[in-house]
């Protein structure tokens, strides 16, 4: 028979055609040659027996970074060579990956697109069961069992650099200046509904999304770096999150960047909205994230006369309809609570002293009660709040910074507050407080600011659910720490578990 006749794997079915000769530097399905002869069988016979597989070199793999060639920058049909850990694109005669095998007699590659193995300049594919861990690494995969008892053990795992690590309590790379992302991305991987959701790629993946929209991103790369943070086979106790934080800055059109310290309560409310509205939730459709984070209240408002005008003719407005009270319902993916402003005398010996609140009386704001007065560039509001319904997990952002014309102003005062036991009962209308039956809240997450306004750095202290035990993340770093400890931060973010909430709940139909 004249020429190679080849097969082409699709879906399990097998389409014979005439192999075309060019370098397969495409997505398409690669083909494989097959030679005519009695057993009709298409597998190399080199391929499990491949004499260069111990030249492979675990510890410079790092599938962390965006997977694109490093001469040609092309995302398609991208391989990793395994001995000196670089990305090249293709694997045809004219390919940059096939030269570097010739090069530098580096031989084995992994596709990373296709989780294939391939021995180069040979050009077979390589099959063999000791490369499941590189694979695995390269792409986790986790099981409802798997996912069912994360929470309910505290198994130390080593990783192959030969570091012990906890599951999800491991430290993310800081790029430059992306703390502030870091440790939000933290937080969220710590509140179980949010995190099993995104473990398993089956929840999200056949989300429709229109055409070009770019956002959908978002909730990938957040899957793929939640996969990340809880694999028990990692090969380095620590994660990268550059493709997270790339698909970041893509989507928030660079309002958070990389290189440019940021804010984490503004990063927080639109990474919370963006992720919600990827997953294709709207104000009446819901996603894991309402599901979670979303409770409601009611508002009270009243408009206030200008502060200027002489007093009677203030008693004469207050007596029209637009300056009456009115009420409207309102849901909330986190609360934000004011500080009261800290004084600034000294003590004896001329140091500032730095005050402390407890707080519940910075939550008497939604008492139903407290007002509050709120300006704009026009009008004058006194506001007061009361909570309607409390989710499973509640989000409170202790307000520090105060923004006025020439610079930001950071409150220090420290916030006194139980780890356990946080009772919201008193904040709720009496008809949610017939309805709601656990109002009892527990921290599981509290993120801190240190140092000066727009600089500074962030650290987070965060419970892990399967021990029991509270540690302390900031970049790289990860040490146990004592809960009585934790109080004396200041606090900028915390998330709180309500006591009825089952932390595997989200895979147990509970």
């Amino acid at each position: 028979m004249h020429g190679s006749i080849s097969v082409t794997y699709q879906k399990g079915t097998m389409i014979a055609g005439v192999k075309r000769e060019k370098d397969v530097d495409e997505h398409e399905e690669e083909e494989v040659p097959l030679k005519i002869g009695r057993s009709q069988g298409v597998e190399d016979k080199r391929s499990r027996h491949c004499p260069y597989l111990d030249t492979i070199n675990r510890s410079v793999l790092d599938f962390d970074f965006e997977k694109l060639c490093s001469v040609s920058l092309s995302h398609i049909n991208v391989y990793a060579c395994l001995i000196c850990g670089k990305y090249f694109q293709g694997r045809g005669q004219k390919s940059h990956a096939y030269t570097h095998s010739v090069q530098f007699t580096h031989h084995v590659f992994l596709n990373l697109h296709t989780l294939k193995f391939y021995c180069l300049p040979d050009n077979y594919e390589i099959i063999d069961s000791s490369l499941e861990d590189i694979t695995y690494v390269l792409k986790p995969t986790f099981t409802k069992q798997h996912i069912f008892g994360l929470d309910k053990q505290g198994k130390l795992y080593r990783a192959y650099d030969g570091t012990t690590y906890l599951p999800g309590i491991v430290g993310l790379n800081n790029i430059k200046a992306n703390d502030y992302a870091n440790v939000v991305l933290q937080a969220l991987s710590n509140v179980p509904p949010l995190r099993n959701y995104f473990l398993e790629e089956e929840n999200y993946r056949n989300i429709r999304r229109p055409p070009g929209d770019i956002m959908f991103l978002l909730v990938q790369r957040f899957g793929e770096l939640m996969r990340k943070l809880w694999n028990p086979r990692n090969f380095k106790a620590h994660v990268s999150p550059h493709e997270m934080l790339q698909a970041v800055v893509l989507c928030s059109k660079k309002k958070f960047q990389i290189t440019k310290q940021g804010d984490a309560v503004d990063f927080l409310s639109w990474f919370l909205n963006a992720l919600h509205g990827a997953l294709g939730g709207t104000k009446k459709k819901s996603t894991i994230v309402t599901q979670v984070f979303q409770g409601s209240m009611r508002i009270f408002s009243k408009k206030l006369p200008h502060p200027d005008l002489p007093a009677e003719e203030k008693e004469a407005l207050l007596l029209k309809d637009e300056y009456q009270e009115e009420m409207s319902e309102s849901t909330f993916l986190y609360l934000t609570l004011d500080l009261p402003t800290a004084p600034l005398y000294k003590d004896e010996k001329e140091q500032l002293i730095i005050p402390q609140v407890p707080l519940f009386s910075i939550l008497a704001k939604f008492n139903g009660n407290t007002e509050k007065e709120y300006k704009t560039y026009k009008e004058n509001f006194l506001k007061r709040f009361q909570l309607t319904k409390l989710p499973p997990y509640l989000i409170f952002c202790i307000k520090r910074f105060t923004k006025n014309n020439f610079f930001v102003e950071k409150n220090p005062t420290i916030v006194n507050f139980p780890i356990t036991n946080v009772d919201l009962r008193e904040y709720l209308t009496e008809e949610a407080q017939a309805t709601e039956k656990i109002t009892t809240y527990d921290l599981v997450a509290n993120i801190v600011h240190d140092g000066k306004p727009s600089e500074g750095s962030y650290r987070i202290h965060v419970l892990h659910h399967g021990t029991g035990k509270w540690y302390e993340l900031q970049d790289l770093q990860v040490t146990d720490i004592l809960p009585q400890m934790i109080t004396l931060s200041e606090a900028y973010i915390q998330v709180w578990k309500r006591q009825d909430t089952d932390c595997s709940e989200s895979h147990t139909g509970a």
